[in-house]
């Protein structure tokens, strides 16, 4: 909540003793922040806007722990604003009300300007957001909004549209191996009150396992130091086995509704498009661990076997559609083996587009051109009245010809949507299309092979069965 007096001066709150090791390690200035030099880099943009305090509103989106709120709290530092912190989960209307309209006051009677930290903004609803419109406008508060979701899906657009945006990254190892030295050399925020001994090889596995999160880095390093007896000669020894301990189960970053689910399905995909059967297996692991839905990743698998493989090995639907069945039976964990096979299984195939680019082309075709017309000799004969309209008169039973092909027109002005490739099993249906052209071009030219003189007396049993069956299709 804002505090009642408008003219206290308010600055970013110093942690107290027992915090957190992440709480009270936070940078003070923009030389302690560690990492994001994309845009805290020399003559990079964000940077330049904060030391020249030519900036309007801002918003950081990004994964946990990568400093987002650290970052607003320096930048209200940096700019001798007051800085007023609302949650989105816990704040509403009301509240942004009081902070805008004092934060209006305190800027007319001293000049004095507002920073309004708004953490997990996308959590406030259209309505929420617009009350800020007015104020971002006229300069009454400077906003900074902190959230983890795409900010052009979650935020409304008149906000984002007048808020610099920036993508905060999960920090480095680099970056995380700062931050553990500088924690543990640091004896008034940090640990650095006794003699601490740390394996490299157990600071690089805290630093790798914990993807880029500083928070969880350093409370795990914090948890590892207050539960690790001294040694008799004082020594706190920290071992890869202690930090595994600390850290325990690893934590993926991931919303099953945000960009990780969106971003990881797509790597998935994509390295089975690619055929590499490694990435495919390491994007379809974190994905499970991370508690994506199975039904979901078994339809993408469906999908990806008509797409992307389709003809070139037709197998390829079968055993994706198997294993979408196989995790309806079964479920998890057992469910995840048959997603493993069906992984591999496409991510090695032959792949074409070829079925799947000529329903494109044709769908293309009907919005862009002229609908056609069915032709006569290809319309449903049932009917009452039809043979008196002439429908299906001339069609060509094509059962009744040698390898059940007759040349005849199926669709008007012969256009062409589906060009098989060369792989895999599209490679002989490439050659069957291609002989099958060669009778129809004949025929057109009156060049018409042999094929329809065979009599029914030759074939009075095949004509007699193709002929029921005639009837019955159409």
């Amino acid at each position: 909540m804002p505090s009642e007096d408008l003219f206290e001066e308010s600055a970013p709150a110093s942690p107290s003793a027992h915090a957190p090791l992440a709480e009270r390690m936070r940078p003070q200035s923009l030389n302690e922040f560690v990492g994001q030099e994309h845009i805290l880099g020399p003559g990079k943009l964000l940077r330049r806007a904060i030391e020249a305090d030519r900036f309007s509103s801002i918003i950081l989106h990004g994964p946990p722990g990568v400093g987002k709120t650290t970052l607003a709290e320096i930048i209200a530092r940096t700019t001798n604003a007051r800085f007023e912190r609302l949650s989105g989960v816990e704040s509403n209307v009301a509240d942004l009300r009081k902070v805008t309209s004092a934060a209006a006051i305190r800027l007319s009677r001293n000049g004095t300007r507002t920073i309004l930290f708004i953490d997990e903004i996308h959590r406030f609803n259209k309505a929420q957001q617009d009350v800020l419109l007015p104020d971002v406008e006229r300069g009454a508060i400077r906003l900074i909004g902190a959230t983890t979701m795409n900010p052009f899906y979650y935020v409304n657009s008149p906000l984002v549209s007048r808020s610099l945006v920036f993508e905060l990254r999960p920090l480095s190892i680099t970056s995380l191996l700062a931050l553990i030295k500088r924690a543990l050399a640091d004896s008034e925020r940090g640990l650095g009150f006794g003699q601490i001994n740390f394996d490299t090889d157990a600071a690089e596995h805290l630093a790798t396992v914990c993807d880029g999160d500083a928070r969880r880095c350093l409370n795990a390093l914090e948890l590892a130091v207050l539960t690790t007896e001294a040694s008799p000669d004082g020594v706190i020894r920290l071992t890869r086995e202690i930090i595994e301990e600390s850290i325990q189960r690893k934590a993926v970053v991931y919303d099953t509704k945000g960009d990780a689910h969106y971003d990881t399905i797509s790597a998935f995909i994509k390295s089975i498009r690619g055929g590499d059967p490694d990435a495919a297996l390491y994007w379809l692991a974190k994905m499970l661990h991370a508690g994506e839905e199975i039904r979901f990743i078994a339809r993408r698998l469906v999908i990806a076997a008509s797409e992307d493989i389709g003809l070139a090995d037709s197998r390829a639907l079968l055993v994706a559609t198997a294993a979408q069945q196989a995790c309806e039976t079964i479920g998890l964990p057992e469910a995840q083996i048959p997603l493993a096979h069906a992984t591999v299984y496409l991510a090695t195939a032959p792949k074409s587009n070829a079925a799947y680019m000529g329903l494109v082309a044709a769908q293309s075709d009907i919005k862009k051109g002229r609908t056609l017309a069915v032709p006569t000799h290809l319309r449903d004969a049932s009917g009452k009245g039809a043979k008196a309209l002439g429908r299906g008169q001339g069609y060509k039973y094509p059962h009744n010809f040698p390898d059940a092909c007759v040349p005849q027109a199926y669709l008007p002005e012969g256009r062409v949507f589906y060009s098989p490739t060369e792989r895999g099993e599209e490679k002989r249906i490439a050659e069957r299309l291609a002989h099958w052209k060669t009778l129809f071009d004949a025929a057109k030219t009156q060049r018409r092979p042999d094929i329809t003189k065979q009599s029914d007396a030759e074939r009075p049993k095949e004509r007699k069965q193709s002929s029921a069956i005639q009837k019955q299709s159409d």
